[in-house]
């Protein structure tokens, strides 16, 4: 039986890396396309050679991990970095199936002669289909000190990197979300004359005209959360077989099954399929098991696999008094982006009753890229109430902020609808910050105690955090970076 010989595979590596040949560039196709906000964060880590630490790019499939892979690569050549001192191949590619990175890297070498001081930089896309990735990245890591290494991730990369046991202090991860509302917005033209920034006032932004900002929220629900849905309107026009079958399927068809061996492929679909209709809902494992005919042992496990890829994230149950329970039997659930829903279930409209569900996940989904962050997010529930979204302080674990998120006016005219966050309030009289969207209305209401709450339209809330939490990612990302043990 033949053999892939080391000649095919270093012409595959050729082809990979067209800036190996004098004059050569990466591909138009990802030179061409808007950078995302992220850019510039990922760039700075990849130029910061001081510390000996591999970036682990991480996210869902089709929120344009490879594509800024490549536009990293693109500013490396024009800041005058040599071609010859770059590496990139993606680990999907099937003639590189299961060679240890370090044969990649011990070739290269060779290839141009460079010895164990030459400042190169080395890109492996998909480095989930590598077994064991994290030892090899690890091993190489702390064997080539004056290497740069950036690998990316769409499954997978979460549990890993949970524990740190392999790559305790030398991986630093760089977690990119689906768009956010506020990306969506700039790449679609229309951030400039819907939005208007506010320094010094509270809320820090405003919007002439909601009615049309809404109807670019509702867009953005059913397919902006992928750059190239947002650019290609066959995509858009068919984003049910673009969504499902490229990536969803992708994922749950061939990714998790050959990542964790699952044999019963239905099993996890149906169970995806229950999830992504209740985003925003609250579900529990005995309903799920009742529904599936699934074990909850096997349920707790495809759980884990569905956030690792990436699909869905989990939020954890508080009471009243923001106690947390010793046994939690139930959680809420939430895409990661909300255009899987519409790509799976159809388009909403603006009066759907989906719209409140897709309206909070869309909210929620605004801080995926704070993974520290969202570990302090949770919803509260009790006998006769529940906040949809609570946030805890890390240090003391007591409420900093209690947020309900309705697609409706009227939070603005009946005093009713804040009876949760008054009651809430009640029980934390430490909270200072409580806030509540609308559909349209934006304002000030007033709690039973006499305190205020906020009230913004939900699209200009959704806006705000995906805007200015990119700051402090971008700042945490950077202190990170810089303190951790090298």
């Amino acid at each position: 039986m033949l053999q892939i010989s080391q000649a095919d595979v270093d012409r595959r590596l050729s082809f990979d890396n067209p800036w190996w040949t004098a004059g050569g560039d990466v591909d138009p196709g990802f030179r061409d396309l808007p950078h995302r906000s992220y850019l510039p964060s990922l760039l700075s880590l990849v130029r910061n050679r001081q510390i000996r630490r591999a970036i682990i790019l991480m996210g869902p499939r089709r929120v344009g991990k490879t594509v800024m892979l490549q536009q990293t690569i693109r500013d490396l050549l024009q800041s005058g970095v040599s071609g010859s001192r770059i590496l990139f191949l993606s680990l999907e590619t099937p003639i590189y199936t299961d060679r240890p990175l370090d044969d990649f890297v011990r070739r290269f070498r060779d290839r141009f002669e460079h010895d164990r001081e030459t400042p190169l930089t080395f890109f492996f896309d998909e480095i989930q289909y590598l077994k064991d990735w994290e030892i090899h990245l690890k091993s190489l890591v702390d064997s080539y000190p004056a290497y740069r290494f950036v690998v990316s991730g769409s499954a997978a990369a979460a549990l890993r990197l949970a524990s740190r046991e392999s790559g305790a202090g030398r991986f630093t991860d760089f977690l990119l979300p689906p768009l956010t509302f506020a990306e969506y917005l700039a790449f679609v033209g229309k951030e400039e004359s819907l939005i208007r920034i506010r320094e010094g006032f509270d809320p820090p932004v405003a919007t002439p005209d909601i009615e049309a900002l809404n109807r670019e929220f509702l867009h953005y629900l059913n397919h902006g959360g992928y750059p190239e849905a947002v650019f290609n309107a066959a995509v858009r026009g068919d984003s049910g077989r673009f969504i499902k079958s490229d990536i969803i399927d992708k994922v749950l068809l061939r990714d998790l099954p050959q990542i964790y061996g699952i044999r019963d492929i239905q099993e996890l679909n149906r169970l995806f399929m229950t999830l992504a209709y209740n985003t925003g809902n609250e579900v529990s494992l005995e309903e799920l098991a009742q529904s599936s005919g699934v074990s909850k042992t096997t349920l707790a496990r495809y759980l884990e696999y569905l956030e690792a890829a990436f699909l869905i994230r989990r939020v954890r149950r508080i009471d009243q008094s923001a106690r947390h329970f010793q046994r939690a039997t139930s959680f809420k659930v939430y895409l990661t982006n909300p255009s899987m829903r519409a790509a799976l279930f159809g388009t909403a409209e603006e009066t759907d009753a989906a719209m409140g569900a897709l309206a909070e996940t869309a909210y929620f989904a605004q801080w995926f890229h704070l993974p520290d962050l969202m570990d302090n997010l949770y919803y509260a529930r009790w006998s006769n109430g529940e906040i949809d979204l609570v946030t805890l302080d890390p240090k003391n674990q007591k409420p900093a902020n209690a947020i309900e998120i309705k697609w409706s006016d009227r939070p603005g005219t009946d005093a009713k609808l804040l009876r949760h966050l008054s009651a809430f309030k009640a029980g934390n009289p430490g909270l200072t910050a409580c806030e509540m969207t609308t559909r349209t209305h934006s304002g000030k209401s007033t709690l039973s105690d006499g305190s205020t709450v906020s009230l913004m339209p939900t699209a200009l809330a959704v806006y705000r955090i995906g805007k200015f939490q990119l700051a402090w990612h971008q700042f945490r990302l950077s202190e990170n970076h810089r303190t951790e043990p090298g």
